[in-house]
């Protein structure tokens, strides 16, 4: 199984237990919604499979001192981060980062 269907399978296994999560495809990407907010991104950027996600924009530096992760291209100023998952992934720790996404996603929805 390629890297990137095996990476889909496990993300959509953790966002489908999540209430009113829809998967959709923007900009040819599989693309995860809390109703009309996007909260998780599987993309390829520059040749490295990524799962780019809302963090607190507060806490986005924290991230990104951690080489796993780079400023998300186009909405990063937005307060997201993009997580390399083309190699040894954390599923644990990927299941609090899509929580957390989805939370905030949420919450912009009520702004």
């Amino acid at each position: 199984m390629a890297a990137e269907t095996r990476v889909l399978c496990e993300l959509r296994t953790i966002c489908t237990t999540l209430a009113h999560a829809l998967e959709t495809t923007t900009f040819g990407h599989p693309t995860f919604c809390n109703g009309k907010n996007a909260f998780a991104v599987l993309e390829t950027y520059k040749g490295e499979l990524s799962l780019a996600l809302r963090v607190e924009k507060e806490h986005q530096a924290l991230f990104l001192k951690d080489p796993r992760f780079y400023l998300t291209p186009y909405i990063g100023g937005k307060g997201w981060v993009s997580l390399r998952v083309g190699g040894k992934v954390s599923w644990t720790e990927v299941r609090g980062l899509v929580e957390e996404s989805y939370r905030l996603a949420g919450l912009r929805k009520r702004k």
